[in-house]
């Protein structure tokens, strides 16, 4: 595998996925692609008319941008430093739908494999939210 990409949310969940991608490009000399992808909700946060939030403490959506970055290079750093100097890393931040962003990054970085973790919900949460994994795999496959 000489290219992974291994989404995360940054939870802790996700690390076992990051991880794997991780070992798997240590052991084959590949590289890695740390994608997380902010929600729109997140970028653009809604913010009731009130004199509480002025117009100067909305973040931009480069301020939430560079604060994601943050956060992964911390997320990276405090997981995953053994595997990080044994392994070529590539750490990326994106707005967008994750799995709409996770297969077109895939495409068009041409990756071998993608790794990601998943909250296995079932039942009803499935049915309501539906499965991240799941899209990604559904979009790949028709995309590929």
């Amino acid at each position: 595998m000489k290219k992974i990409l291994a989404p995360t949310d940054l939870s802790e969940l996700s690390r076992t996925g990051v991880r794997y991608a991780l070992e798997t490009a240590s052991s084959s000399g590949g590289e890695v692609i740390v994608y997380n992808i902010v929600g729109y909700h997140e970028a653009v946060p809604y913010y009731e008319l009130e004199d509480a939030y002025l117009p100067q403490q909305v973040p931009t959506v480069e301020e939430v941008v560079d604060e994601h970055r943050k956060r992964l290079a911390k997320f990276l750093q405090e997981n995953f430093a053994d595997l990080m100097a044994k392994t070529k890393v590539r750490q990326e931040v994106a707005i967008g739908t994750p799995y709409d962003k996770i297969v077109e990054k895939a495409a068009t970085e041409k990756v071998d494999l993608i790794i990601l973790s998943t909250h296995g919900r079932t039942g009803v949460l499935h049915a309501l939210i539906g499965s991240v994994a799941e899209k990604i795999v559904r979009l790949a496959l028709a995309r590929f």
